[in-house]
């Protein structure tokens, strides 16, 4: 694990403080970790550009009602970083999800300007 510093923070902070804004589903403070731009691909949505676009996934489009990221590591190198770990929640239905996952990012001036989440199957 690296410690590049992205502005203030490293990739490690960044990634961190990113799902703990979504784990605690604090959406006003989205702003913190994405740029206005920010993009963020995922499968089954179009790509989400802007950060109006990406609050409204997390605040309404999103399937999961409740759950927590476990980050298992970080790596980074200047302004791109990716992590991978695994994901516990429920959905709205009140079903359970279990999700291995992987994202890569870019950052610019310490914010999130790209996003890719990846699963390993066709998933939440």
């Amino acid at each position: 694990m690296t410690s590049t510093t992205m502005v203030g923070r490293t990739a490690e902070q960044l990634v961190n403080t990113l799902f703990d804004i979504i784990d605690n589903r604090r959406w006003d403070d989205l702003s913190d970790v994405f740029a206005e731009d920010g993009v963020y691909e995922r499968p089954g949505y179009d790509s989400l550009v802007g950060l109006a676009q990406i609050e409204r996934f997390y605040r309404v489009d999103r399937i999961i009602s409740s759950g927590c990221h476990q980050v298992e590591q970080v790596v980074s190198d200047l302004g791109s970083a990716a992590c991978w770990g695994r994901f516990t929640g429920e959905d709205k239905a009140g079903h359970a999800l279990h999700e291995g996952f992987a994202d890569t990012y870019r950052v610019v001036d310490g914010k999130i300007t790209r996003r890719t989440t990846y699963f390993y199957r066709p998933a939440i």
